[in-house]
């Protein structure tokens, strides 16, 4: 259905014009501030819209919302060493964590009423979870339904059992309006290996990724640093602990570092970092967690991280210097997104199974960090528009004055 029927007394005669995400969040940080991003982006072009969150993050209140944003925690679950997962802090088996979940999804889809959902990364949901507010909305309200995937998902081959087995080809088919891939499809099509119809394939918009501005609250600091950061921190001691050794193998090693740990990070491991981080004596500074992270990166002269989506996109935004350190399980999303990086000039990557990551190593690309090249030096045509196309694409989709052509 073209956007001007479908959105046709749907908006009209509404003071608010409403957006939906889905962000299951069963670990990490990066599918929270993802929706984060975009829901501000859209709010931001027009004063009208309003937007809510789902989210299953247990950080999501430790973050700031802008204004006609809100966001609703769904009853967090964890993942188990075995693979399988369980409730967070309810004490329900996962059949009934999953079913509470589904149950609130649906009630906030029909009590908001949403113009547009858009869901991030799984057509179903967690479980499922999401296939009752999807029934509702294609079904009842007919609103606009978007899946938005990040530049990278995994393997081609481990996706495509992945998918099979969730039924998410089919869910996708079915039920989803069209799909943004946030990056370019000349980086990386993280759809290669799905067996999408060609329908379905032609509703696929790959929209460049999602430039993060600078914050006018807080304060940059103007000393020298580098910023260390493994994201959302679950997975980072390997890399914080190579880290800390090159500080400590070489006392001469400059730029200073801020390491931000990130609130998955465990306790124990933590303490264990912090002790060595004192006898540094300021050579490295540490805080948990930073909502406003954007202020230290604006501020670094380079930074080190893992290759997640979130941090790569600031990176690109705020035009740094970077050396990225990517995991490889339990996807190699984040080594596929690295490597192709490199080749474009945009990162250099310290590859466990190329460099070895040793302490040497790190303290090269430590050195070597303020005086490589930024990404801007390779010019990549449209890298950064993400949030212009997501905005002025709902803004067609809500029939608003002032859309600009999104194809």
């Amino acid at each position: 259905m073209a956007d001007g029927a479908k959105a046709m007394g749907q908006t009209a005669g509404r003071q608010s014009p409403r957006v939906l995400f889905y962000s299951h969040d069963t670990f990490g940080l990066g599918h929270l501030r993802r929706s984060r991003a975009l829901a501000s982006a859209i709010t931001g072009a027009d004063s009208r819209i309003s937007a809510i969150i789902l989210t299953g993050s247990p950080v999501a209140g430790r973050f700031t919302f802008p204004d006609r944003v809100d966001h609703i925690r769904l009853p967090g679950v964890t993942k188990n060493p075995d693979g399988s997962y369980a409730s967070e802090t309810l004490g329900l088996d996962i059949d009934e964590t999953t079913e509470l979940r589904a149950g609130l999804i649906k009630s906030a889809a029909v009590h908001f009423n949403p113009d547009i959902l858009i869901v991030d990364k799984e057509p179903t949901g967690f479980r499922g979870e999401l296939i009752p507010a999807l029934d509702w909305l294609k079904n009842k309200r007919k609103a606009h339904i978007v899946l938005g995937l990040r530049d990278v998902l995994d393997e081609p081959e481990v996706l495509r059992a992945e998918w099979d087995r969730k039924g998410a080809v089919e869910a996708a088919e079915r039920y989803y309006d069209e799909a943004w891939v946030y990056g370019l499809q000349s980086i990386y099509d993280p759809t290669a290996g799905l067996d999408f119809s060609s329908a379905f394939r032609s509703r696929i918009k790959y929209t460049g990724y999602l430039r993060r501005e600078g914050l006018e609250e807080g304060e940059i600091p103007d000393e020298p640093y580098i910023l260390i950061t493994p994201g959302g921190g679950g997975d980072g001691a390997g890399m914080v602990n190579l880290v800390l050794s090159a500080y400590e193998t070489d006392p001469s090693l400059k730029p200073n570092a801020k390491l931000v740990y990130g609130p998955f990070l465990s306790g124990e491991q933590r303490a264990e970092f912090e002790a060595r981080v004192a006898a540094l004596e300021g050579r490295v500074q540490t805080t948990g967690f930073d909502s406003r992270i954007e202020n230290l990166i604006a501020g670094a002269q380079g930074i080190v991280s893992m290759g997640g989506y979130n941090t790569f996109c600031e990176m690109l935004s705020f035009n740094k210097p970077a050396v990225i350190v990517p995991r490889t399980k339990p996807r190699l999303e984040q080594y596929i997104r690295a490597h192709r990086a490199e080749e474009m000039g945009l990162v250099r990557v310290l590859d466990e199974y190329r460099d070895g990551l040793t302490v040497a190593s790190m303290i090269a690309a430590i050195r070597a960090l303020p005086d490589q090249p930024a990404p801007s030096a390779a010019f990549v045509p449209g890298l950064l528009d993400g949030l212009d196309f997501v905005s002025n694409r709902s803004m067609r989709m809500l029939q608003l004055e002032g859309a600009q052509g999104a194809a």
